[in-house]
């Protein structure tokens, strides 16, 4: 007999195991899928608040876009290409000067303004270019010089705002709508 109530208690010690060890399954279960669908969850409103983000800053007018924050992720830059440039230059002898500059642009949609303000910029870059010597253009530092008299030139064109004093002596400025200027070709004869 203590051997039959000895058999008869160990499967009732076993049911209670088989129940917490069920029990323990559902809870973890539960868990796992609160959490994926709290996980979901957050990055769909995370996704969404991005996307309306997003729509505002489209809204606002292009000569108004300013730089998105540092924090965002890099878009390429857009560069633009104007027609050449063929201008006598100045000095006792007859020189000419053929340019082809590029714009190097932060945001994609500053090309459709380059394009509208088209006349005005190759205005000023004709006065640029014509204010020049065959001498200010034969060395590097010449040509990288007249790329920044350009790129706040045109700057100024874009913006409506004043250049700032020294903007002429950076190479680039990644705050600008006109990051840098590049010449595709620059002849000097």
């Amino acid at each position: 007999m203590a051997d039959a109530k000895k058999n008869e208690a160990a499967p009732e010690g076993e049911v209670p195991k088989k129940k917490s060890k069920l029990l323990l399954m559902i809870i973890i279960g539960v868990l796992v899928l609160v959490l994926g669908g709290g996980g979901a969850a957050f990055f769909r409103l995370k996704k969404k608040a991005a996307d309306e983000e997003a729509e505002d800053e489209e809204d606002v007018p292009a000569k108004v876009v300013k730089k998105k924050k540092k924090d965002a992720p890099a878009v390429p830059p857009t560069f633009v290409k104007l027609d050449p440039f063929v201008v006598k230059l100045q000095g006792e002898q007859e020189n000419y000067a053929q340019a082809i500059p590029e714009f190097k642009l932060g945001e994609p949609q500053m090309a459709d303004q380059v394009k509208q303000f088209t006349p005005e910029i190759r205005h000023k870059v004709l006065l640029i270019l014509a204010g020049k010597t065959a001498a200010d253009l034969a060395s590097p530092e010449g040509m990288q010089q007249l790329a920044n008299q350009i790129r706040v030139s045109v700057n100024a064109t874009l913006t409506g705002e004043k250049p700032k004093d020294g903007a002429e002596k950076a190479n680039e400025d990644p705050d600008s709508p006109v990051q840098a200027v590049y010449f595709s070709s620059l002849i000097v004869q």
